[in-house]
């Protein structure tokens, strides 16, 4: 039997203090904030079933990971899958940078696919290949992968059969967010969408991708 649900959490606030977007860059590990919304989201499965946990390879992921290792006792896989997508504006601050210089013009270009990074469908399939896979692999219970918030919102759109082309403003997927997905008759279908880190949302900065 596969698993019983599979939940997709994002990781909590990371330390930013220059504002850039940080991406796939490494050395961006969690806020104090960002600790304490990781803490809340493993919390917030107490008494649940988890029983496989992955995440993406990204220190800020692997953080994440940790709250629910501890209390699930379990091991944090590294899926390299779960990554956070590659991004042409990693390192800037991304408005300032399209005021102030014309190169980055032509990343916006195509915004549907996007021109600015990994294409949408790209995401969608690694991204719905590591989710079944962790399905398969979770003989019994729930499994848990943490991960970033353009891959998570992937799989939630191709789920419902929506077009993968979207307002990055308009994402449903806050920081520690969890989106929880069912595998009925070989599809995915999303079950759940909960916010456990709420109540620390108000002033968080959130600048991982566009």
């Amino acid at each position: 039997m596969p698993a019983d649900l599979v939940h997709l959490v994002r990781h909590g606030e990371v330390h930013n203090p220059t504002g850039v977007l940080y991406g796939r860059i490494a050395g961006f590990g969690l806020s104090e904030r960002g600790h304490r919304m990781a803490e809340l989201a493993a919390a917030s499965f107490e008494g649940r079933p988890v029983t496989a946990l992955w995440a993406s390879p990204l220190q800020r992921t692997q953080e994440s990971a940790a709250p629910w290792a501890e209390r699930f006792g379990l091991e944090i896989r590294t899926d390299e899958r779960l990554i956070e997508p590659a991004n042409r504006f990693e390192g800037v601050r991304v408005r300032q940078a399209l005021r102030s210089s014309p190169k980055y013009w032509p990343y916006l270009l195509a915004p549907w696919r996007p021109s600015w990074g990994e294409a949408f469908a790209s995401i969608a399939r690694r991204m719905r290949a590591a989710v079944t896979d962790a399905a398969a692999q979770t003989t019994h219970g729930e499994a848990v992968l943490v991960t970033h918030q353009l891959p998570i919102w992937m799989v939630a759109r191709s789920a419902a059969g929506r077009s993968l082309a979207h307002d990055p403003r308009a994402r449903r997927c806050t920081l520690s967010s969890i989106t929880s997905f069912a595998v009925r008759e070989g599809r995915l279908v999303e079950v759940g969408y909960a916010e456990p880190a709420a109540e620390l949302l108000h002033g968080a900065r959130d600048l991982g991708a566009v």
